[in-house]
């Protein structure tokens, strides 16, 4: 079994006594529902409802009155005994089930069992879910595996993680061997990426035609999801998805709207930009303005890179046998295109909200993201000379803009030169969001006032 990070938030829901629901979100084929039935195992009950393939299903909560009411429906159907406090009921593909928002408040209310709901995002709206009142449920967002997941997943042992982690934060070099071999198996991810049936088909096999052929049938299923979505505006959808691989082998990456039709404009087609970042399966990295906090208000949302959600499927979508190319090395493709797309792959599943930079005074830095109160801008580079970025040298002597600190990924080891950290791309899978703090007890003394 592939470990996923997202395990340890399924934990923490098992080992909660809060009342409340689980909503599972992310792209298809992420791995959400075999994750999800192996946490039932812990169950000494588990109950599996899939309202996409069971269509008797879909009208199970229509007109029901009470809790009852819905826990009499349940037992009706399900597979397993309803044990009180040791029965996990799972809703699969909830979007297909309109009642199931005001029967899971009731549900949670009535406290016996516990709860996860699960809905694949592309083609698929879950606003209605969402909108259940707050305090009945949590929602977290699967994405494919990030690198730290593929590592360990091809028997990368925990203590050279560790050793790996530590360099990373105390900026000493990695040994030579070990870093060589964290390079080979970076470019293996850029290749495999991180759809879980695509690395279950190269470690099964470590043949990468077998890979190519999973991505491809995943790429097809996007494809005919995307067809059945608003047929009749003709959101050009399909247009932007195959155009993202050609846009980003340009000399900016950017998303240029000129290329699928001279007369587009953003305004008319936001929508589809959009549908496809809900989705799951598209990255927008939009530009900001300033490179100070919060991003959010310098963001410009007409000027953006569209990265794909798996690095591995971009790669599948190129048409000149890349694969082969960039196990090879070989210095005639444009491997920041690939290189990025990892980067905002891994950036987003830790949690980033993704800006870039642009300034015709001071040149372009790759990712802005904001961690622990700053700005923190990520170069990534994937030719020899990684020591040359007049951009991200302008940014951080600008006072103005007060960046105590940038991160340049390369091919290269570790090093430090001013407030510039040198780091192997590999290690970009360190780059996390600080940690919230777990309690926060203030209390003032009124008694001056009483």
């Amino acid at each position: 079994m592939i470990s996923r990070k997202i395990e340890k938030e399924l934990q923490r829901f098992y080992d909660s006594d809060e009342k409340k629901a689980l909503l599972v979100t992310g792209a298809r084929q992420v791995g959400k529902t075999f994750i999800i039935r192996e946490f039932g195992k812990r169950y000494q009950s588990y109950i599996e409802i899939n309202f996409l393939e069971d269509a008797s299903a879909r009208s199970l909560f229509d007109g029901a009155q009470s809790s009852r009411d819905l826990l009499l429906r349940l037992s009706a159907i399900a597979d397993s005994p309803l044990i009180p406090g040791k029965t996990l009921i799972f809703f699969d593909e909830v979007q297909e089930c309109g009642d199931l928002v005001t029967a899971v408040k009731f549900l949670v209310e009535e406290g016996s069992y516990r709860y996860i709901l699960s809905g694949s995002l592309l083609g698929v709206d879950l606003r209605d879910i969402r909108s259940v009142p707050v305090g009945y449920m949590d929602e977290i967002q699967m994405y494919p595996l990030d690198f730290e997941e593929f590592a360990a997943a091809n028997g990368v042992a925990p203590r050279v993680m560790e050793a790996l982690r530590k360099a990373f934060r105390d900026k000493t070099p990695v040994d030579a061997v070990v870093h060589e071999k964290m390079m080979e198996l970076f470019r293996l991810y850029l290749i495999v990426g991180g759809m879980p049936a695509a690395v279950a088909d190269y470690l099964e096999t470590n043949n990468l035609q077998d890979v190519i052929r999973e991505q491809k049938s995943i790429i097809a299923m996007y494809k005919r999801d995307i067809a059945r979505y608003d047929p009749e505006e003709k959101l050009y959808l399909e247009d932007i998805f195959d155009l993202i691989p050609s846009e980003l082998n340009s000399r900016n990456k950017r998303f240029v709207l000129k290329n699928l039709n001279e007369n587009f404009k953003f305004s008319r087609y936001k929508n589809s930009f959009l549908w496809l970042r809900d989705a799951g399966v598209a990255l927008p990295v939009f530009c900001a303005s300033e490179p100070t906090v919060p991003l959010l208000l310098s963001k410009a949302t007409n000027l953006f890179k569209l990265f794909l959600a798996d690095v591995g499927l971009l790669a599948s979508m190129y048409m000149d046998g890349i694969q082969i190319k960039i196990l090879n090395r070989e210095k005639d493709i444009n491997f920041g295109a690939v290189y990025e797309n990892a980067a905002a792959q891994e950036l987003r599943a830790h949690g980033f909200d993704l800006y870039y930079f642009n300034s015709k005074k001071q040149g372009e830095v790759d990712f802005l993201v904001e961690q622990d109160g700053n700005v923190l801008p990520v170069e990534i580079k994937s030719g020899k000379d990684y020591t040359k970025h007049a951009a991200l040298s302008h940014v951080l002597s600008n006072a103005d803009y007060g960046i105590p600190k940038a991160y340049m990924f390369h091919n290269g080891n570790v090093s430090v030169s001013g407030k510039i950290s040198y780091y192997p791309i590999y290690m970009i899978m360190f780059v996390e969001r600080e940690q919230a703090l777990s309690d926060m007890v203030y209390k003032i003394d009124l008694t001056a006032l009483g």
